[in-house]
């Protein structure tokens, strides 16, 4: 495991990497396997036999088909279980660390996946998508921060994206198992919930190999220990530059006696909007909503079950594919770049699509097959999906905590809403996303700065006080007492 210096060996350090990003692998499991198991009519039966009725039996409303609050509350209650849970996660992931707060997320995970697997009535189910949120919500707290403070800077954009590739795998797995055990009958969608055990027994095992995080050892007081595993990462000596950025950031961090009182302090407020906003705007571009719901969505515009599988198991497989490249081209050109060219595709998928349902799919009926085929690869167009790192380090697991409650907030109302506003909205549902996209976009361009190759501990000069907007935040903070006290981040 490590060489004759002592150093671990590259190959563990990327096997490191890998058993934190399965916490991702975890969370797109879920978000994919929610809509497959509830496009099977033996879970429908079982749980939700009015719904079932209606689908098999009623000549119902394309888009109402499946519009149920108890459906939506099955996808959605984990998200509301995570937005709870993201606050405790900040604390315990500051007080005892990263891989402590990773082996905290999948133990939940285990007790959800569980319950989920052996129930027999709505209320267990509800409960185990509940434990599953507390997965979630401690599990995307801990990793992300994880990884990029393990991560080296010139690939920490890359390595932060391995998260982001292990939600996409995830949600492919979860497409191909329900494609492939749908015809299981009746307990397929048993062993698809259960299957999910799987990566949080890899994460659960994998947090007492990996180490933890040289910035949370020091800002626990360990410094030699923190000195040492980050020789051992960097695989050398020569690490006095970066060792005394993470203690002198550490001090100024202690000095702060309350990180969530921190972010009513002008410097915090860039990072803080930032970071919320963008998780609010990844949400309503309708991103989860499709993936959510994919295999609805394409019951209503006409596919029949082998068909509607198959063409979610290829949406899972674009997203992954378009992540990779997002590997390959954050770094050469940067977050910001990235989101600009998502931005444009999105708005122009969404737009085509409700074009296309609003003229070609009426409450009954279905799309003509050219249709429902391009209808299909626009959606496989729109699935893109970026990443953004923000916060500094005396607020960064606040800060994180911040963003995965805004995230888990949203996704907790699009997943409750999504089905109820396309029953109501029908195809403008589209253009409602298409707005959002476009906002999502001109924030971007006015407000969002370049970060490319910029330290998180060196935010604050870099980048924040060389915005026209957000350099006026950067000038005081204030005191106890209110009076007003120069930035002390950064000296």
């Amino acid at each position: 495991m490590a060489d004759d210096k002592k150093f671990y060996s590259k190959p563990f350090i990327v096997f490191c990497w890998l058993i934190a990003a399965v916490g991702g692998l975890m969370f797109g499991y879920d978000i994919g396997i929610s809509g497959g198991v509830t496009a099977m009519d033996d879970f429908l039966l079982k749980f939700f036999p009015a719904v079932y009725a209606k689908k098999r039996f009623a000549r119902e409303d394309n888009y109402c088909k499946f519009d149920d609050q108890r459906v939506q509350l099955f996808t959605s209650s984990l998200y509301l279980a995570a937005l709870v849970s993201s606050f405790f996660a900040s604390k315990v992931c500051t007080k005892y660390g990263r891989k402590q707060t990773m082996l905290v997320a999948s133990g939940f995970y285990l007790l959800g996946v569980a319950l989920n697997a052996a129930a027999n009535n709505l209320i267990m189910l509800i409960v185990g998508r509940i434990l599953l949120g507390f997965g979630v919500g401690f599990g995307n707290e801990a990793v992300p921060v994880f990884l990029s403070e393990i991560a080296p800077i010139n690939y920490r954009g890359a390595v932060n994206i391995l998260f982001q590739i292990f939600v996409t795998i995830g949600i492919l797995c979860a497409n191909l198992v329900n494609y492939f055990i749908s015809n299981y009958r009746p307990w397929g969608w048993r062993l698809a919930l259960d299957l999910a055990g799987v990566p949080a027994f890899m994460l659960f095992i994998g947090s007492f190999v990996i180490p933890e995080t040289p910035t949370s050892l020091i800002e626990r007081g360990q410094l030699q220990n923190g000195r040492t595993i980050l020789q051992n990462i960097r695989r050398t000596e020569e690490i006095d530059n970066e060792y005394n950025q993470i203690v002198h950031a550490s001090e100024l961090a202690h000095q702060v006696k309350n990180p969530f009182k921190k972010f009513t302090q002008p410097s915090s407020r860039p990072p803080l909007v930032i970071g919320m906003l963008m998780q609010v705007f990844q949400l309503f571009t309708g991103i989860n909503a499709i993936v959510f719901y994919a295999p609805v969505l394409f019951q209503t515009v006409g596919f029949k079950s082998d068909a509607l599988l198959l063409s979610s198991v290829i949406i899972g497989l674009v997203n992954v594919l378009s992540t990779l490249v997002s590997i390959k081209t954050v770094d050469k050109f940067g977050r910001r770049a990235l989101l600009l060219q998502a931005c444009c595709q999105m708005f122009i998928t969404q737009t085509i699509i409700g074009i296309i349902l609003l003229v070609d799919l009426k409450a009954t009926g279905s799309l003509g097959h050219v249709q429902a085929i391009i209808v299909v690869l626009l959606v496989c167009l729109f699935v893109m999906s970026f990443a953004c790192e923000t916060f500094p380090l005396e607020t960064r697991t606040t800060g994180f905590a911040f963003a995965v409650s805004s995230n888990m907030f949203f996704t907790f109302v699009i997943a409750q809403a999504f089905l109820s506003m396309m029953c109501h909205m029908r195809a403008t549902i589209f253009f409602f996303f298409a707005a959002w996209i476009l906002i999502m976009g001109l924030f971007v361009v006015f407000f969002l700065p370049k970060m490319k190759n910029v330290s998180i501990d060196d935010m604050i000069e870099r980048v924040w006080k060389q915005h026209w907007f957000w350099k006026k935040y950067m000038d005081c903070d204030h005191d106890e007492n209110g009076q007003k006290v120069p930035n002390q981040i950064h000296p």
